[in-house]
């Protein structure tokens, strides 16, 4: 667990643990006639002083905070507890002299909350209650009522630290994000100071140009065109629904350029973080051939659909087509390329795959993924 929203509850701890001693220190005072054996009330509250200071040091530094500590901290008051009716008696108890640790006793149960939360809180609250209950001859409503406490002051102390966690969590999750914003930024600003600006150069110069000249000046205005895509691309679109996932949307619109058209729905359509990467190899892998085998000339349009069980993401390309047969062809002689990276990629989705082409009109490839 992390310490930095923690650290003023375990040093409200400690001054807790101060506070009540002195309390129990008076009530000593008061009340030591009436104790069956008042000369062992030393060496109890010598215990109690000791634990004390050692607990309170102790627990102040966060490598420490672990199973051992605790559980000699949960001791400790389990024997201040046990040594209650033979210091006082049980006669005095049943009088209604207080124990020996009475407030001392939420020391423990504190510590137990704030290190694990509040089923530890609360775990620690019935040991000690348990205990209490167990060495007195009769029950008293003041007993019942201190063991209320300690089952509350576990059960909320505990919640309050776990949300404290929580919220450290979310507050460092917020700065990494903003120091990843603030690095974007300022790579933005010394790419298209240099890179993009030779690269739109580049197309300019050459769009006029026919072959290979013309092919890189076209090739050069795609890779400006997915830069500046990817250096002012952020965190778009409403947060996910739990963490771990990921919008389609803003994973495949990275492809958008001047030769490649996005579509997707207005609201997010979201999947678990490596469902999504599946998918987007998939797509790449695909657009990957469209250009390989479509020509200079080559457009691809990615559509992506969002119904209430599937998601389909539908590529579609101007190209020159294949005939039937072609990709079982490609598979025999060891051509793997569609159906590892793409019919295999989706295939481990628990989705399937279409496609349709015919020579001279282009071909489609239909992603079909189930929702998990």
């Amino acid at each position: 667990m992390q310490q930095g929203l923690q650290a003023p509850m375990w040093r409200a701890i400690g001054a807790y643990r101060i506070t009540s001693l002195i309390y129990v220190a008076v009530l000593i005072v008061r009340n030591v006639d009436q104790y069956a054996n008042p000369l062992a009330t030393g060496p109890v509250f010598a215990l109690m002083v000791g634990w004390t200071a050692f607990a309170t040091a102790a627990f102040a530094r966060p490598q420490w905070r672990r199973w051992p500590l605790l559980i000699v901290d949960l001791a400790v008051a389990l024997a201040v507890v046990v040594a209650g009716p033979f210091v006082i008696g049980q006669t005095a108890l049943s009088d209604g002299v207080p124990t020996l640790a009475v407030t001392w006793l939420g020391a423990p149960v504190l510590t137990w909350a704030v290190s694990g939360g509040r089923r530890r809180g609360v775990a620690a609250a019935l040991v000690l209650g348990a205990a209490d209950i167990s060495v007195r001859d009769q029950l008293h409503p003041s007993t019942l009522n201190g063991l209320a406490l300690m089952l509350l002051a576990g059960f909320v102390v505990g919640l309050v630290a776990r949300l404290a966690v929580e919220a450290e969590e979310r507050m460092q999750r917020a700065i990494q994000l903003e120091a990843a914003t603030r690095e974007r930024e300022r790579l933005a600003r010394d790419i298209h100071d240099s890179v993009l600006q030779v690269l739109a150069l580049v197309q300019r110069r050459g769009a006029h140009l026919d072959g290979e000249a013309g092919e890189l000046a076209r090739l050069a205005g795609q890779q400006e065109a997915k830069l500046r895509m990817l250096i002012a691309d952020g965190p778009a679109g409403p947060p996910p629904a739990e963490e771990g996932d990921a919008d389609l949307r803003a994973v495949l619109g990275r492809f958008a350029s001047d030769t490649i058209s996005f579509a997707s729905p207005a609201t997010p359509v979201l999947l678990p973080s490596r469902a999504a990467e599946a998918v987007r190899a998939a797509v790449n892998a695909t657009l990957d051939n469209v250009s390989r085998h479509a020509g200079q000339h080559a457009r691809a349009w990615v559509l992506l659909e969002d119904d209430t069980s599937t998601i389909t993401v539908s590529i579609r390309d101007n190209g020159p087509g294949f005939p039937p047969g072609r990709l079982e062809e490609a598979a025999s002689q060891g051509r793997l390329g569609v159906a590892q990276s793409i019919r295999g990629r989706i295939a481990d989705l628990g989705g399937t795959v279409e496609i349709f082409s015919t020579p001279g009109d282009g071909t489609e490839v239909e992603l079909h993924i189930p929702r998990p």
